[in-house]
């Protein structure tokens, strides 16, 4: 065993192995280092010499090797780097792949190399005479020698990966992807044997991570991308089952995926529910059990229907069509049971299996044969609508042979259905994951269900029947036939017959003695009599005694009745409170034990992983001691072990041994033993020297007479060989020349042929070359007339496209000079409508600016002029008030008489009326046009409309009304006199 400092002198060791050839030694020395308890700790030219190992184990195919250095190597690194033993794995399984794939491919360049027209040409004798022993051909005994060994080794590299992963929570992910290039290799090269084994092996793993549970790296299946990538394998297993054809364990591995969800207790997505019943509809259809094949096509109806929303309506009739004939397909009647008891109940226990398996219920609680039967999966399917779903040939075969009664024409009008049925069917492009839909595969067992009905029916007819015309009844099949399904039906109680060949007719009815029709037959008339008798003769009936005696004993018994019922509900009810407090106390009771029971607990795992951490921290520290202990015995043994005997300074017993004093002592030492090695070689070199002179002086005139002696050899065999070649190119040129004197005789034969052929072939050449340049004139002058019509048609729809180009541009200025016209006469308009406005807010502003100046001159003539009373305005002929003229002020309470106040207004007038020329102008509107009641000035604009608009409700603009008397009053004063204030 060699010992190295570090790591990567090993390495250089093992390269300078491999270059010298030494595989063995290389790779020993590489597994003594990985073994060795002097590296366990991780670093990173560990990885690199794993991966020199694995190749050289790869190389050598030593598949132990490598199982006890990866086992080594993920000790050493599984709590550190994980990630590394990853990598190792991953190059473990890429090297074996290719080699095996390497070893293959040269199979195949050999077999293609045998494979030539005379196998015997260049065959050895013992090559025949080994075919002949072995009776084995080349290309089986090239697999066995080239592909076996590396197809063994590949098996053997999955299966010690799987070992290694098997309970590592970190590494859930390689050991799925292990386990599927496992299937792969499995259905890849149909190893059937290695698939079963490879299916155990995952199976055991399973189990043994359910029974301990208490592993340091175990993988926790409640975590949702562990439960995914164990339930993707056993999908896997499952498929690849399927393909393989290895059914039994296809079943296997749906009770695996069953089982694991059981554990979990969680329900798959519906993606892989599809492939879980797309896989039980096949396995249960190889296993002729179709009441379960029918119930899993259901399940796959449901799924599809409820979650797969790019389902087409062709695929949805598809599969429910498969749903009804799957159904339809199911024997009308139950198999007799055994009358063994354990027969029975393992019958029982696999029906329940079975109906758990198929409506994947994880906690069943149900009886699998009272759910599961033909009569309730044909209800369930016409209640869900599956029926109206499928195609009507489907539908009309399930009318005719669940609901029609037709004994005589039942098969000619089943025959063309079947025969519609078995060519449809496909291949189902909106649902992938479901199996290809062939409906021709229900057609033998439909033919089958065909003829049990008829035979029902016709049961239900005819008492006696000629096997011939039974036989023309049933175009399915040939009377033995129908006798071996009569016969079933007989045995399992569906229908009663005889088949008597003596004289051709088949019997039906109840014909046995000890029936059970008959027995009841007989006890119903039995009954009947017995009703007869009665109504003929019937019993007298006696008067009671008691009623006589007693009148009153009814009401006294029906008091007696009602009290003791009341007495019983009394009891009852006590015996119901006393329970529901004997319940409550026993509830309280649970309560406090529970808590405290509860309180307990947590103060013993407190407890618990304190000591746990205690204990780990001692184990951490007694382990460093431990391993800094074997690391200093280890050093020291490989300084003894280099030490020479007479040198050994044996360490006492009672000396403590560090690791520091025996790194010390073993460096001393190897300085030692470097200088005496030194010296060794210096003196070995000057010995090999002195020999190597004296052998070189004593071989070279040896080596120089050998030489010679070889020339003179060598000369003499060249002037042999050319003298016998000279000989050989005599004796062929002489036999040329022979050869040519008895051909020349057939020269003008050949000639003349030769002339034949060649006029031949001119002539034909002619001939298809007048053809060719015949068509290539056709076609060009077809193409011709196609470019000339090709370019009318477009010269045509340039000319029609530019017309109508223009027609679009004319009625585009068109539309844009009318747009424009329409906007200039707006745009003057609203000028023209501008400027009155502005005339009529100038007169406005000038009659405001006089209305405000005539109320200013009045406020002072009011303020140096003592108060008057306004008078009563005098109204002209057309209705307009003058305004009045002031009376003279004597005093509020002074009476005026009528003439004198008629001379007041006669010497005030010229003052107080209005000018003749202001009257005269505006006779009957108050105010002057261009100012309001107010005085304001009024626009133009507004004049213009007082004058032309009618006048507003009420009135017109001017007051002429309700309103403008109120603003009349407002403006001038009350129309009435009011009294003076002093």
């Amino acid at each position: 065993m060699a010992n190295f400092a570090k790591p990567e002198n090993a390495l250089k060791r093992a390269d300078e192995l491999i270059n010298v050839g030494q595989k063995q030694d290389a790779l020993q020395a590489l597994h003594d280092l990985i073994t060795s308890k002097r590296y366990r700790a991780w670093q990173k030219p560990l990885e690199k010499i794993m991966f020199k190992y694995l190749d050289l184990c790869v190389d050598l195919k030593r598949g132990r090797f490598a199982k006890d250095g990866l086992i080594q190597y993920r000790i050493v690194c599984q709590q550190v780097n994980v990630s590394s033993l990853e990598e190792v794995i991953k190059h473990f399984l890429h090297l074996a792949t290719e080699k095996a794939e390497q070893a293959r491919s040269q199979a195949d360049a050999l077999e293609e190399a045998l494979d030539v027209d005379d196998l015997e040409a260049d065959r050895k004798p013992e090559d025949l005479q080994l075919s002949i022993v072995s009776g084995e051909k080349g290309k089986d005994r090239s697999d066995r020698e080239l592909v076996t060994p590396w197809f063994k080794f590949l098996w053997e590299t999955y299966r010690t990966v799987l070992e290694i992963l098997r309970n590592n929570s970190k590494l859930e992910a390689l050991y799925a992807m292990t386990a599927h290039k496992a299937f792969q290799f499995c259905k890849q090269y149909k190893r059937t044997t290695e698939f079963r084994r490879l299916c155990e092996i995952i199976r055991n793993h399973l189990a043994n991570l359910n029974k301990y549970r208490d592993q340091r790296d175990r993988p926790d299946l409640s975590a949702p991308e562990s439960l995914q990538l164990y339930l993707d394998t056993r999908f896997d297993q499952l498929k690849v089952a399927t393909e393989l054809g290895l059914w039994q364990e296809a079943f296997r591995s749906v009770e695996d995926i069953y089982g694991l969800m059981c554990m979990v207790k969680k329900t798959p997505k519906s993606s892989l529910l599809m492939v879980y019943y797309s896989k039980l509809t096949e396995i249960f259809w190889i296993s002729s059990s179709h009441l379960y094949h029918a119930y899993a096509w259901f399940k796959l109806f449901s799924l599809q229907k409820n979650f797969n929303k790019n389902l087409s309506q062709k695929d949805l009739q598809l599969i429910s069509s498969s749903v009804v004939l799957a159904a339809l397909s199911i024997p009308p009647f139950d198999r007799a049971q055994s009358a063994s008891h354990m027969e029975l109940e393992n019958e029982k226990e696999r029906n329940l299996r079975m109906a758990n398996l198929i409506g994947f219920n994880l906690e069943p609680k149900f009886e699998g044969r009272d759910m599961l039967s033909r009569s309730a999966l044909l209800s369930e399917l016409v209640s869900r609508g599956v029926l109206s779903c499928a195609s009507q040939e489907v539908k009309d075969l399930f009318h005719v042979l669940e609901h029609e009664f037709h004994p005589l024409d039942l098969g000619s009008k089943i025959q063309p259905l079947l025969e519609k049925i078995s060519k449809s069917g496909g291949k189902l492009s909106s649902a992938p994951s479901l199996p290809e839909a062939q409906l021709s595969q229900y057609v033998p067992a439909l033919e089958k269900l065909a003829t049990l009905r008829l035979l029902q029916q016709v049961s239900k007819i005819y008492q006696t029947i000629r096997i011939e015309s039974l036989s023309q009844l049933v175009p399915f099949f040939e009377f033995s036939v129908v006798e071996k399904i009569s016969v079933d039906a007989v045995k399992n109680n569906f229908v009663a017959m005889k088949v008597d060949h003596m004289k051709g007719v088949v019997i039906f009815g109840n014909l046995g003695i000890e029936s059970d029709g008959l027995r009841d037959h007989l006890a119903v008339f039995a009954e009947s009599l017995s009703k007869v008798r009665a109504m003929l003769y019937p019993v007298p009936s006696k008067a009671s005694k008691l009623a006589g005696i007693i009148p009153n004993l009814a009401d006294t018994v029906e008091k007696e009745h009602k009290r003791l019922l009341a007495r019983k509900s009394i009891i009852e009810k006590r015996k119901e409170d006393q329970e529901r407090q004997q319940l409550e106390m026993e509830r309280e009771e649970e309560q406090k034990r529970l808590k405290l029971q509860k309180l307990t607990e947590e103060a013993e795992q407190k407890r618990l992983a304190a000591e746990l951490a205690e204990r780990r921290k001692q184990r951490i520290l007694r382990e460093i001691e431990e391993k800094e202990l074997e690391e200093a015995q280890a050093l020291l043994e490989d300084t003894e072990k280099r030490m020479k005997k007479g040198k050994k300074k044996p360490l006492l017993d009672g000396e403590k041994v560090t690791k520091q004093t025996v790194m010390e002592r073993a460096l001393t030492e190897q300085v030692k033993e470097r200088k005496e090695m030194e010296k060794k070689l210096q003196k070995l070199a000057k010995t090999m020297d002195y020999l190597e002179r004296a052998k070189r002086e004593e071989a070279a005139p040896l080596i120089e007479a050998a030489y010679q002696r070889r020339l003179v050899e060598e000369r003499e065999f060249y002037e042999r060989e050319q003298q016998r070649e000279v000989e050989l190119s005599k004796e062929r040129h002489e036999s040329d020349l022979k050869e040519k004197n008895r051909l020349s005789r057939m020269l003008g034969n050949k000639e003349i042929f030769q002339a034949q052929v060649i006029s031949r072939r001119q002539a034909e050449f002619d001939r298809i070359r007048t053809e060719r340049e015949e068509r290539i004139s056709q076609i060009i002058r077809a193409r011709k007339q196609e470019r000339d019509i090709k370019r009318k048609q477009i010269y045509y729809l340039t000319i029609e496209e530019e017309r109508i180009r223009k027609l679009q541009e004319e009625e585009e200025v068109r539309k844009r000079e009318e747009a424009e016209r329409l906007k200039k006469e707006q745009a003057e308009r609203k000028a023209k409508l501008d400027e009155i406005a502005e005339k009529q807010r100038q007169r406005e502003r000038e009659v405001e600016e006089k209305g405000r100046l005539e109320r200013e001159a009045a406020l002072k003539g009011t303020t140096n002029a003592p108060p008057a009373r306004l008078a009563e305005p005098t109204v002209t002929p057309t209705g307009t008030a003058a305004p009045a003229a002031t009376a003279p002020a004597s005093g509020p309470a002074k009476y005026v008489p009528k003439w004198k106040r008629q001379t007041t207004e006669v010497s005030s007038a010229p003052t107080a009326a209005p000018t003749p020329s202001e009257t005269d102008r505006w006779p009957n509107r108050g105010p002057p046009p261009g100012d309001d009641h107010w005085g304001n000035s009024r626009g133009p604009a507004q004049n213009t409309d007082r004058w032309t608009s009618p006048p507003a409700e009420g009135g017109d603009r001017w007051g002429s009304g309700p309103r403008g008397s109120d603003e009349r009053r407002s403006a001038f004063g009350s129309s009435r006199p009011r009294p003076t204030q002093r």
